[in-house]
């Protein structure tokens, strides 16, 4: 089990860094920072992933649903949905997924 805050802090596009907080291999969180107006490009996965706004305020789009979350909020990204988000303000996320993203790590 990985309690500890050992990863660094990865680039994960234009505006956004990500670090992975602690991971099993049947969940993981994941603290990610977005500058104002920085994208999270439209993807999908197999994981379930459940965000919480810790900062700032997201447009997420999830299968062609627009949906805002400000600091406070969060949502659940069913698996291999297609989602991606821009920040609308500056802002930070915790991301957890179930099973673990391997490739995070």
């Amino acid at each position: 089990m990985n309690t500890e805050n050992t990863h660094p802090w990865v680039e994960a596009g234009d505006g956004v860094r990500r670090r992975v907080l602690a991971h099993t291999p049947e969940a993981m969180t994941v603290e990610v920072e977005f500058q104002s107006g920085a994208l999270g490009d439209p993807h999908s996965h197999a994981h379930v992933q459940t965000i919480f706004c810790a900062a700032g305020k997201f447009r997420f789009t999830v299968e062609g649903e627009d949906v805002t979350v400000s600091a406070g909020e969060s949502l659940i990204i069913p698996s291999n949905a297609v989602h991606g988000c821009v920040a609308l303000e500056t802002g930070k996320l915790i991301d957890s997924f179930t099973p673990r993203r391997d490739d995070f790590l």
